[in-house]
């Protein structure tokens, strides 16, 4: 896997797939430009109705043949086109689930015609039905009140109230304010958190992330902190240089000692896979 794994190449996805061998990625996860005007260095996110579907349909052709049989794929979306593309992957793949990101956006200002729009869309989706999930390095603990309320002799030695519960398919993670400390200079930065449940869901330790639009680096980041590998590519020179800059800096903060831990037996494991 060398020359590739672990690189993130600053050049077109799309002219650039040709250095990823076919089905040696175990998940493809990717936040593609939305469409909606962004300034990204580049016109990837101003191009018309029918040239933005072309444009994603034919990523999506380049990118699943990289995919492992058993492998999966988590794509970020604005409601404005999940729909379209939803049916392009189902074509091709079987959805899972569609994950709600909820933002929480201050509720402040906004549109007076509509709605505010306060979240992103997600879709996962598998190549067949032996794919890889790993439910239980993703569950998230019960607290003590809960688990007191569960403390008759019934519930004694549960598995579930011990692990954890699954994650629903409505995530509420902030986004990155101006002053978070994991924030680059990105109009779009996702956060870690929820870039690292998806790599532990999805892909085994010491196996390989494919993102196609890295961005900010985020899917690289999250992807080594949990002890896989990861390739990519990103088209603007300066986000190149922020994606360079993050993975030479110390490892984003992470809440509590159990997560900690978690981390530190990934990266010896992913340790022990190189030494072999």
């Amino acid at each position: 896997m060398s020359g590739w794994v672990d690189q993130v190449f600053c050049e077109d996805a799309l002219q650039g797939m040709a250095r990823i061998p076919d089905g040696s990625i175990d998940l493809i996860l990717t936040d593609p430009p939305y469409n909606l005007g962004k300034d990204y260095g580049n016109a990837s996110d101003q191009q018309s109705v029918e040239a933005y579907l072309a444009w994603t349909e034919q990523w999506i052709d380049a990118v699943l043949p990289k995919l492992k049989p058993n492998g999966s794929l988590y794509i970020f979306l604005t409601w404005r086109f999940a729909p379209e593309i939803f049916v392009m992957l189902k074509k091709r793949m079987a959805m899972m689930n569609e994950i709600i990101w909820d933002r929480r956006v201050p509720s402040m200002g906004g549109s007076v015609r509509s709605f505010s729009s306060v979240h992103d869309t997600i879709g996962f989706f598998v190549n067949r039905k032996d794919y890889y999930f790993d439910l239980d390095a993703v569950r998230i603990p019960y607290d003590a009140e809960t688990k007191k309320a569960r403390s008759r002799s019934i519930f004694i030695g549960a598995k579930w109230l011990e692990v954890g519960y699954n994650p629903k398919d409505v995530w509420s993670v902030s986004r990155l304010h101006r002053e978070h400390p994991e924030r680059a200079d990105h109009p779009t930065q996702k956060p870690v958190e929820i870039i690292e449940r998806m790599v532990k869901a999805s892909c085994p330790v010491g196996g390989v992330v494919l993102d196609p639009f890295m961005g900010s680096g985020t899917t690289a980041i999250a992807a080594r902190q949990a002890g896989r590998h990861f390739t990519g590519f990103e088209l603007n020179p300066a986000y190149c240089d922020i994606i360079q800059e993050r993975l030479a800096a110390p490892e984003v903060p992470v809440a509590g000692k159990a997560a900690k831990k978690r981390r530190s037996a990934a990266k010896s494991a992913l340790a022990d896979e190189e030494t072999v």
